[in-house]
């Protein structure tokens, strides 16, 4: 499935290639501190740990207790996982990808 076509504009479209350009975790970690609140990247951060965790199977209410994410969120989050735009499905297999290949390496030293 592609990208919302009302999410597309030029400031979004600007937003997107600035991040792209961004080469390890401590500029991410700059940026965003410069361009969201904390709470802001904590919301973010808290929906990918729901994400992750609902594709574990794992129940809303120990989802609530690890996250502190309400089940409005969660409900959110794996209607998204389900019918959105399979950025959070991208986003999770490349991380699973690249931690096997981290545990992969781990195992050859």
């Amino acid at each position: 499935m592609s990208s919302d076509e009302r999410l597309q504009n030029p400031l979004n479209d600007a937003l997107v290639e600035a991040v792209l350009l961004l080469k390890n975790k401590e500029e991410c970690y700059r940026f965003f501190e410069d361009i969201a609140t904390v709470a802001e990247i904590k919301a973010l951060a808290q929906r990918l740990e729901v994400a992750k965790m609902l594709q574990k199977n794992e129940t809303y209410t120990a989802i609530t207790e690890v996250t502190g994410a309400s089940t409005a969120t969660i409900s959110r989050v794996k209607r998204c996982l389900n019918f959105g735009a399979d950025g959070y499905q991208l986003i999770l297999r490349r991380l699973k990808e690249q931690s096997e290949k981290i545990g992969a390496s781990e195992g050859e030293s």
